[in-house]
């Protein structure tokens, strides 16, 4: 398999015309330390917001890293949210959908609270 692999290295190397020892360079080279902190910042920015329950924003998330002794600026915080395909979800605001404070007449009560009936089908005060 091990030479599989370096046949399949040899053979990309030779197709875009670049060298064996530039590849196997690119191969065992370590990512650099921004793309390291990234990769914790991704971690801990996704425990915020899990934590609380997907409702916190970049600033929210960035006051809480910084509580937790994290050094983020909260633009950064906005871009790695992005990369993460993460946002707040915003609350719903309380909607007032019956206007009682009106001067229209109201309704009778017929029934006044006796939903008892003789027979199924029927209301007491229709029969």
């Amino acid at each position: 398999m091990q030479r599989l692999d370096r046949l399949v290295g040899c053979l990309m190397c030779w197709v875009l015309k670049q060298s064996r020892s530039g590849y196997y360079t690119w191969c065992n080279c370590l990512a650099s330390p921004g793309i390291q902190e990234n990769e914790l910042l991704f971690h801990q920015i996704q425990q915020v917001y899990d934590t609380s329950c997907q409702s916190y924003g970049s600033p929210r998330i960035q006051v809480a890293l910084v509580a937790q002794g994290v050094s983020v600026s909260r633009q950064r915080v906005v871009r790695l949210m992005a990369k993460l395909g993460i946002s707040a979800r915003s609350r719903h605001k309380f909607q007032v959908t019956a206007d009682s404070k009106h001067a229209r007449p109201i309704a009778e009560n017929h029934l006044n609270k006796d939903f008892v009936t003789s027979e199924p089908d029927r209301v007491g005060w229709l029969t």
